[in-house]
Parts: structure tokens; C-alpha cells; sequence
């Protein structure tokens, strides 16, 4: 796929400062199940996760395209994205949403890295995917919002200055439709935490900071509503989009990461005086694995681009997530069976990776609920759930 230099160009700028971050500092992070502050503000420094800020807030103006292309080269790196990627995806809620006051408030500080945007507070132990029957609530008191609920799978709430928070403002009984009564809020969690909110750890099978959140009487101000009371529901549904299209282009870079690795070992490892390479045993899983992150790239930089030229790329976004994060899976699962033995040792990173990258078709949508979106939408079919 040739590709414009500018794009060209970050790669090579992310590739360099993921060089610094090698194997043995991800794998301290991942025994410590420690987060990885340095990488995050390397990141920082370099301008990477203001991409997307406008430059009149001290961002970078990149495009969606550019933003995947950065992602997508830190998994190809061998480093995690997954944490520093929500202040991208959020970004574009915030950019889209967001009242000038707000972006004036806010933006400059996250550019400067004064400021971190990583929790996404919409999904709940009783909801799920099911998003329009979330139970968390905010209800107007004056000048404040009153919060109450809970929210799960917030990862890196620990990490971040700031919240994008989903919570019901019209009781369901009250809307005409599902998808109303729902509204975004910017919530500053320097001064929410032991002020109403509470974080508490969850620990998975990958260092992924992943953490659930409780709604105790907190008091926002009415200023930390995004755009128009009981429209959030759509505002989130393009920030989704936002946030499948940039995992799908981290799982294609898993992907390249997988297949480098597997291709590397496979021309070194000699057993019966020849390299395992030469056996199309070894051969044809890897090509197999080369195909389909191929072919995801090419999805990947299609729904980005739609995203771009500001169309509604909800089938795009939901099958570049579902080819990458497929192709993702597949190469990992290679890779391991290339390495062998091998590859369950610490050492050679793989063990690591292929666990960071079974998530995927899992979240943050299911690989199942991306097919029946298909069939509903896409194909016309009679709605399964």
C-alpha cells in the first residue's frame, strides 16, 4: 500500500521513540502490573496523543488517518498502546461535542500534558454492550449534576485527570425513544475522587489498568455537560466509531508484530540441520497470517478515511475492528506455535503480547454483536436481539 510521506514520516518519528521502550521495560510493567507512566508521557512530549487537537489548542490538526497510523506503529513497536489509546478515541467526542469553553478549558492542558483524558465511563455490570439500559443517573440540582452509579471496565481511571462519563438524565419511562435521555459529561476527577467517586482495581489476565468506578452523591458542575442534555447517546455512538478504528489499527499492528517476530525466528531456528522457515508447515500459517492483516489494513484506513470526510462509518469502523482484530488473533496463535516451546517463555515477549491480544474480539465490542450489527443494518436482516 503506498502511502503519503507525512504519514511515512510519523511512522518512522514513532517507531524511534518506541525504540527506547524495549522488551524489558514492558515486561517489568508487566509483572509489576504497573502502568507505564514514562512511555505515556514520552508519548506526551513528542506530540502523539495531541494529534488530534486542533492547533490553535497546542495540538498537532491531524486527522483520524493519522492518528490510526500512530497507533497502529506503537503495537507494530512492541509497545502498548492501550495505555495512552482512549485520550485519541475520546478526543474526538470532545472535538465534535464539546462547547468552546470547554475545549478552551481543557484541550491546551492535555497538549501540554498537564492533563490526561483515558476514562471512559459508559459501560456497567448490568449493561454491558447493552448500552441504552444503563442504570447510572444524573440528575440537575441547580448548577450541579448529582451522580449515582457504577461503572466498570474504566481502564486507566486511576491514570486520568479527566472522565468522559454516559449517565441517564430522563428516567427511560419519560423518553419516546431508548435512545434519548442519555448525556456526556467532562468530568474533572482530580476533584471527584473521595468526593463522591471511587476507584477500585480490577486485575485480568493482561496489565491493562482496568479499573470500576462508583457514583456516591458526586456533585458535577452543570458546565461539565457536553453539548445538549439527553442527546450523548449519539455523541458516544461517533466516539465508538472513533474508538474501533484506532484499536482496529493497534491490532494490525499487533499483527506486523506477530508475523516480524514469527519470520525472524523462523529463519534462525535450525532443527534437522535446516531452518524451520524452509518447511511450508511453518510457511503457510505465517503467509495465511500476512493476508489477512493485509487486507484488515486496508479496512482499517478505509473507515478512517470515511471518519475523515465526516460520513457515519458505523459499518466501516465495526469491520475494520472485527477483520484486525481477527487477523490480530490469528497471528498471535501463529506466532506462538512458530516459537514453540518457546513461546510461552518471558523472554521473547510473544507469551505477553498474545495475551495483550486476545482482548480484542472481545473489546471493545464482541466480535458477535459486530456481526449482528452487520446483519441488521448492512444486510437487512430481521434483528436478533
Amino acid at each position: 500500500m503506498d502511502e503519503r510521506e507525512d504519514l511515512a514520516e510519523i511512522r518512522r518519528a514513532v517507531r524511534a521513540l518506541c525504540e527506547q521502550f524495549p522488551g524489558e521495560y514492558w515486561r517489568a510493567k508487566d509483572r509489576d502490573r504497573a502502568y507505564p507512566g514514562e512511555f505515556v508521557d514520552a508519548l506526551t512530549r513528542a506530540g502523539f496523543l495531541a494529534a488530534l487537537i486542533p492547533e490553535q489548542f497546542g495540538g498537532s490538526g491531524l486527522k483520524l488517518d493519522a492518528a490510526a497510523v500512530i497507533m497502529e506503529e506503537i503495537q507494530a513497536s512492541g509497545c502498548n498502546g492501550a495505555s495512552a489509546h482512549a485520550q485519541m478515541y475520546i478526543m474526538n467526542t470532545l472535538l465534535r461535542y464539546g462547547s468552546e469553553a470547554q475545549k478552551a478549558a481543557y484541550l491546551p492542558g492535555i497538549a501540554r500534558g498537564e492533563l490526561r483524558l483515558q476514562a471512559f465511563g459508559v459501560s456497567e455490570p448490568t449493561s454491558g454492550t447493552d448500552t441504552l439500559s444503563l442504570k447510572t443517573r444524573a440528575v440537575r440540582d441547580g448548577e450541579h449534576y448529582v451522580v449515582n452509579g457504577q461503572k466498570i471496565w474504566t481502564s486507566r481511571a486511576e491514570h486520568s485527570d479527566l472522565m468522559l462519563l454516559l449517565a441517564r438524565t430522563t428516567p427511560r419511562e419519560e423518553v419516546a425513544k431508548r435512545t434519548e435521555g442519555l448525556s456526556v459529561f467532562l468530568v474533572d476527577m482530580r476533584e471527584a475522587v473521595g468526593n463522591g467517586l471511587t476507584i477500585k482495581p480490577i486485575r485480568t489476565l493482561m496489565n491493562h489498568s482496568t479499573t470500576e468506578v462508583f457514583f456516591d452523591d458526586l456533585r458535577i458542575p452543570a458546565s461539565a455537560l457536553v453539548g445538549q442534555e439527553g442527546q450523548g447517546f449519539r455523541y458516544i455512538l461517533s466516539g465508538m466509531n472513533a474508538e474501533r478504528i484506532l484499536i482496529a489499527a493497534e491490532c494490525v499492528g499487533d499483527a506486523k508484530w506477530f508475523i516480524e517476530k514469527a519470520v525472524g525466528y523462523a529463519n534462525g531456528r535450525e532443527v534437522f540441520a535446516r531452518p524451520i522457515g524452509k518447511n511450508q508447515g511453518i510457511q503457510f500459517p505465517i503467509s495465511r497470517c500476512y493476508a489477512q492483516m493485509r487486507a484488515a489494513e486496508l479496512m482499517v484506513h478505509h473507515a478512517a478515511q470515511v471518519y475523515d470526510a465526516g460520513g457515519n462509518p458505523g459499518a466501516e469502523a465495526n469491520m475494520a475492528k472485527l477483520l484486525a482484530s481477527e487477523a490480530s488473533w490469528a497471528a498471535a496463535d501463529m506466532c506462538v506455535q512458530t516459537f514453540g516451546g518457546f513461546g510461552f517463555a518471558e523472554e521473547y515477549d510473544v507469551e505477553r503480547k498474545f495475551r495483550e491480544a486476545r482482548l480484542y474480539t472481545v473489546a471493545p465490542i464482541s466480535t458477535n454483536l459486530i456481526l449482528s450489527y452487520l446483519a441488521e443494518h448492512v444486510l437487512g436482516l430481521p434483528r436478533s436481539y
